[in-house]
């Protein structure tokens, strides 16, 4: 068992068979050494990887793509969410929110991409994997690289990260769920 899987089991609230609370560890309130230590881990997991920059989505990835950026060295770039978006001077994806069935359209600066670049895609949860699409699109749009993607807690019940492998893209989930039962709190871990 890791260190993620340890934490999940320690802090994680169960609230359905699709539904895993980590707010008090990873999203509302953050445990700063964990999140370093993702960081870390995200490094050596992508060691023989040339990456330029760490690309997330606002706001719970960004504690992590901060912290694996600054294990790699190199910037971080995030992709905000509905603001005022010029196709002229900004790379846009639309990207759906499964469980809350609403669109949103996120977007990053070109100044911030380019084709030189090769980039890791870090984000917290992967469920269906449209975070992950939209941001892969946004970075193929630039003409730069993907070099990987990052994950803290994959729900492998759901279908994301199964997509993403059959893709080829190289992704790494530091806990893997397969099944979680809201009656007993029992999580099943790959």
């Amino acid at each position: 068992m890791n260190f993620v899987e340890e934490r999940i089991l320690k802090d994680g609230v169960v609230r359905s068979c699709t539904d895993l609370n980590v707010r008090g560890f990873l999203r509302n309130q953050l445990d700063t050494n964990l999140i370093e230590r993702i960081g870390r881990e995200f490094k050596a997991r992508f060691a023989d990887k040339t990456v330029t920059k760490v690309l997330t989505l606002e706001s719970a990835g960004i504690a992590i793509a901060y912290a694996t950026a600054k294990e790699l060295g190199v910037p971080l770039v995030i992709a905000r969410k509905n603001r005022a978006a010029d196709e002229s001077s900004d790379y846009v994806a639309e990207i759906m929110d499964e469980a809350e069935r609403v669109v949103s359209r996120v977007s990053i600066d070109k100044a911030f991409l380019s084709s030189q670049d090769h980039v890791l895609v870090v984000d917290d949860i992967l469920a269906y994997g449209s975070t992950l699409q939209g941001l892969i699109s946004i970075v193929d749009s630039a003409e730069a690289t993907v070099e990987g993607l990052g994950i803290v807690i994959e729900k492998g019940f759901q279908e994301g990260g199964h997509r993403l492998r059959n893709l080829g893209y190289q992704l790494e989930s530091l806990a893997i769920i397969d099944a979680m039962d809201p009656q007993t709190g029992n999580i099943t871990f790959r």
